[in-house]
Protein backbone atom coordinates (compact mmCIF):
# COMPACT_ATOMS: atom_id res chain seq x y z
CA UNK A 1 0.00 0.00 0.00
CA UNK A 2 1.01 3.82 -0.84
CA UNK A 3 0.08 7.40 -0.03
CA UNK A 4 -1.26 9.48 -2.16
CA UNK A 5 2.05 11.24 -4.20
CA UNK A 6 0.99 14.57 -2.81
CA UNK A 7 -0.19 13.52 0.64
CA UNK A 8 2.75 13.88 3.89
CA UNK A 9 3.47 10.51 5.49
CA UNK A 10 1.77 10.36 8.63
CA UNK A 11 0.88 7.75 11.56
CA UNK A 12 -2.45 6.44 9.10
CA UNK A 13 -0.81 6.28 5.70
CA UNK A 14 1.82 4.78 4.44
CA UNK A 15 5.34 6.18 4.48
CA UNK A 16 6.01 5.29 0.54
CA UNK A 17 4.31 7.36 -1.97
CA UNK A 18 3.93 5.91 -5.79
CA UNK A 19 7.15 7.22 -7.02
CA UNK A 20 9.13 6.43 -3.70
CA UNK A 21 8.15 3.00 -4.35
CA UNK A 22 8.72 3.19 -7.82
CA UNK A 23 12.08 4.58 -7.40
CA UNK A 24 12.95 1.73 -4.86
CA UNK A 25 12.45 -0.58 -7.49
CA UNK A 26 9.43 -2.20 -5.78
CA UNK A 27 6.96 -1.76 -8.75
CA UNK A 28 7.42 -4.01 -11.92
CA UNK A 29 4.47 -1.86 -14.13
CA UNK A 30 2.50 1.15 -13.53
CA UNK A 31 -1.43 2.54 -14.41
CA UNK A 32 -1.42 5.66 -14.00
CA UNK A 33 -4.96 6.72 -15.76
CA UNK A 34 -6.77 10.00 -15.03
CA UNK A 35 -9.88 9.76 -12.80
CA UNK A 36 -11.92 12.25 -13.03
CA UNK A 37 -11.24 16.14 -13.39
CA UNK A 38 -10.21 17.59 -10.43
CA UNK A 39 -7.05 16.29 -8.10
CA UNK A 40 -3.46 17.13 -8.56
CA UNK A 41 -2.42 16.52 -12.07
CA UNK A 42 1.39 17.17 -11.26
CA UNK A 43 1.30 13.64 -9.05
CA UNK A 44 0.62 11.74 -12.78
CA UNK A 45 2.98 13.26 -14.13
CA UNK A 46 5.74 12.62 -11.35
CA UNK A 47 4.85 8.79 -11.38
CA UNK A 48 4.81 8.28 -15.13
CA UNK A 49 8.03 10.33 -14.79
CA UNK A 50 9.38 7.52 -12.31
CA UNK A 51 8.47 4.96 -14.40
CA UNK A 52 10.17 5.71 -17.34
CA UNK A 53 13.61 6.71 -15.92
CA UNK A 54 13.36 3.24 -14.28
CA UNK A 55 12.52 1.26 -17.57
CA UNK A 56 9.26 0.33 -15.58
CA UNK A 57 6.13 -0.62 -18.10
CA UNK A 58 3.36 2.44 -17.85
CA UNK A 59 0.23 2.00 -19.31
CA UNK A 60 -2.10 5.69 -19.07
CA UNK A 61 -5.66 4.70 -20.94
CA UNK A 62 -8.16 2.15 -19.60
CA UNK A 63 -8.15 0.78 -22.92
CA UNK A 64 -4.21 -0.09 -22.64
CA UNK A 65 -4.70 -1.33 -19.06
CA UNK A 66 -7.03 -4.09 -20.78
CA UNK A 67 -4.54 -5.05 -23.54
CA UNK A 68 -1.69 -5.30 -21.10
CA UNK A 69 -3.62 -7.98 -18.72
CA UNK A 70 -4.91 -9.73 -21.71
CA UNK A 71 -1.19 -9.64 -23.13
CA UNK A 72 0.09 -11.38 -19.45
CA UNK A 73 -2.76 -13.60 -19.58
CA UNK A 74 -1.88 -14.98 -23.10
CA UNK A 75 2.11 -15.17 -22.10
CA UNK A 76 1.10 -16.76 -18.60
CA UNK A 77 -0.89 -19.71 -20.93
CA UNK A 78 1.43 -19.68 -23.35
CA UNK A 79 -0.53 -18.37 -25.86
CA UNK A 80 1.60 -16.26 -27.90
CA UNK A 81 2.94 -16.59 -31.31
CA UNK A 82 4.26 -14.58 -34.03
CA UNK A 83 2.14 -13.65 -37.30
CA UNK A 84 2.08 -11.61 -39.98
CA UNK A 85 -0.07 -8.76 -40.26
Amino acid sequence: EVRKHFEEPSPDRPALSAVDAIKAGQVDMVFNTPYGNSGPRIAGYEIRSAAVSMNIPCVTTVQGASAAVQGIEAGIRGDIGVMSL
